[in-house]
């Protein structure tokens, strides 16, 4: 008995404790979600534009902001916190209308997740800089170490200011796929493949211990027309002689400031305080302790209306009303099966069901598709490409390609009414692969483990993964891979409207800029997002009362909650040349993980391209 009721109190004392401390650290999230919440918005005359560009340039709304702005409160904040494109661009151009604002600061660095930060979404938004310039309202940039991103945005500032102990690193780019052949051969894992396309390279990682002579020189072409078009952008904008940025590069890919000034990549050096000064005299605060009049982009964007108009002062968010609505849907990231809803990935079913609910919704005029995805499995490509056909019955459908939309990304978007897409979009990449996978040397040789068989049908066992796959299973699935490619091949031609032997031609698997696209009919125009939009609005015979609406929705805050405590959510954040290394090898095995499809089959981008 004695025992009995040491053990009912401890474990009462243990109980309590428990929940007085959940208590304590709900009392701790209520106090940040209110120190976190919607604060009234104020600008006071006189002030600039900031624009941080240490973020993650993203298509889609952040979904879970109200989280991570807890997490700020509680100095649990990781990692660069995303801004969407659409709302920067709608801010700055905004601000150049705005009395209340009387320039523009750029400072940071941008990061590139998850697909964001791509040279598309910096051309946007450098464009919505220079209309900005054009307001005559100053333009000041300052940087520590210039890297492409953020140098390509900042050269078209009136002053663009370089730390003095900063540098230009800006070597050119560069694509470097890791393969993995090599560590499968050691340890025993098998790979046999099925594709369509002499240019469909997704594979190569996992056969190839190098790449392609058709990869090689498909990646050096897009990459020639990406750099071209910054360089160019570049020159245009600093007055420099064309092709000089080109010497600068070879010369020397990473300038101290003094090479820089010299070069004319910057206009002075200055110390990080001595602009802080400075803008403290431009906003009327000389001498005064803080810091300079100011408002941030994403904190002035809430104030922003559809039309680009600022509305309310201190009211924050606004209640738009009109006559009919446009959604924008942003199909961002990789595209795998089912019904998931993992950020950074286009779930088939839940995206389809999503257009469907749009289809049906009478006060929805029109869709614009926002793609910045590489594609992936052809079952839910396909699946999300047929719900935007049935809604083309009803109303416009229109498609505004991002960074990337290439392979499934393309595929989904096909038959749109009009498709824009930007200069240094990847996209194209019309192909199919099938990958698979056995163990048998690893279980066997190294593991020593072995399986035995009992079937009904002589195929009954063809998805193991304990031996590879005999000719004749091959060949079935090469005729499923043959089937989807065709497929793709005959869509294109009659979406496009273009010959299907003119299309296969210039499919292969094969990626291409939007520039190119364009030439070869895969894209209608080069425009924007709001180019888009408006050409929808047009198409939908909208007036200026249309209101715009976006989804993913924002997450409730319990949601996020909820998502954020599960296991395995936390990301990995190992630094150094060490922690690249990994991040590569995670993020190829980590596609792995993503192909998903029932069929085995996937219409994806033909390797992680990452510009550095």
């Amino acid at each position: 008995m004695k025992n009995f009721f040491a053990s009912f109190f401890g474990s009462l004392l243990a109980l309590i404790v428990f929940v007085g401390g959940a208590c304590v650290l709900g009392f701790i999230l209520l106090a940040a979600i209110a120190a976190a919440g919607d604060k009234p918005v104020t600008v006071e005359k006189g002030s600039y534009l900031v624009l941080n560009m240490s973020v993650n340039l993203q298509d889609s709304p952040e979904q879970n902001e109200d989280l991570a702005e807890v997490l700020e409160a509680l100095g649990e904040g990781g990692g660069p916190r995303p801004l969407q494109l659409r709302a920067a661009v709608r801010a700055i151009t905004a601000a150049a209308g705005d009395d209340a604002i009387s320039g523009l600061f750029l400072t940071g660095s941008f990061r590139s997740m998850n697909y964001g930060s791509g040279y598309a979404a910096l051309r946007e938004l450098r464009a919505a800089v220079e209309q900005f310039k054009k307001s005559g309202k100053p333009v000041i940039a300052y940087l520590n170490l210039a890297t492409t991103r953020n140098y390509y945005v900042a050269s078209v500032a009136d002053e663009l200011i370089l730390d003095r102990y900063g540098a230009v690193l800006m070597p050119g780019l560069a694509s470097q796929p890791l393969f993995l052949a090599g560590a499968f051969e050691k340890f025993g894992i098998g790979v046999q493949v099925t594709r369509v396309g002499k240019y469909k390279s997704a594979i190569e990682p996992y056969v190839r211990k190098d790449m392609s002579p058709e990869n090689r020189a498909q990646t050096q072409k897009l990459i020639d027309d990406i750099w071209g078009e910054l360089t160019t952008g570049i020159e245009q904008a600093r007055k420099l002689e064309p092709g000089s940025l080109q010497k600068v590069v070879d010369a020397e890919g990473l300038l101290r400031a003094e090479k820089a000034l010299a070069a004319k990549l910057v206009d002075r050096l200055a110390y990080q305080d001595e602009v802080l000064e400075e803008l403290k005299e431009k906003t009327g605060r000389k001498g005064a302790k803080g810091t300079f009049r100011q408002i941030a982009v994403k904190d002035y964007a809430k104030l922003v209306t559809r039309d680009g108009l600022v509305a309310k002062r201190r009211d924050g968010k606004m209640t738009l009303s009109g006559g009919g609505k446009i959604a924008v849907v942003y199909a961002e990231g990789e595209i795998v099966d089912g019904d998931g809803k993992q950020e950074g990935m286009v779930h088939g079913t839940r995206f389809a069901r999503e257009i469907r609910k749009l289809r049906q919704d009478d006060s929805v005029k029109a869709i614009v598709l926002r793609v910045n995805s590489p594609g992936g499995s052809a079952t839910a490509s396909e699946q999300i490409q047929r719900e935007l056909k049935l809604a083309m019955e009803d109303k416009p459908v229109v498609v505004s390609m991002g960074t990337v939309a290439a392979s499934g990304g393309y595929w989904i978007g096909t038959y749109a009414d009009r498709i824009f897409a930007e200069n240094t979009t990847i996209t194209g990449s019309i192909g199919v692969f099938g990958t698979l996978f056995n163990v048998q040397k690893l279980a066997g040789e190294t593991l020593g483990l072995s399986v035995d068989t009992v079937k009904t049908g002589r195929f009954a066992d063809m998805g193991t993964i304990m031996r590879p796959k005999t000719d004749e299973e091959l060949a079935i699935i090469q005729g499923f891979v043959d089937f989807i490619y065709d497929e793709f091949v005959g869509k294109v031609a009659e979406a496009r409207k273009l010959d299907r032997a003119a299309v296969h031609e210039i499919a292969q698997g094969r990626v291409w800029s939007g520039a190119e696209a364009q030439k070869l009919g895969l894209v209608d125009e080069i425009g924007t997002l709001d180019d888009a939009v408006r050409h929808a609005a047009g198409k939908a015979k909208l007036q200026d009362g249309f209101r715009l609406v976006e989804y993913p929705r924002k997450k409730l805050f319990a949601e996020s909650l909820s998502e954020a405590l599960e296991p395995g959510r936390r990301e990995m954040t190992s630094a150094g040349p060490v922690g690249e290394l990994i991040r590569a090898a995670t993020a190829e095995l980590e596609t792995l993980v993503r192909f998903n499809d029932p069929r085995g089959i996937y219409a994806r981008l033909p390797f992680n391209l990452q510009l550095n």
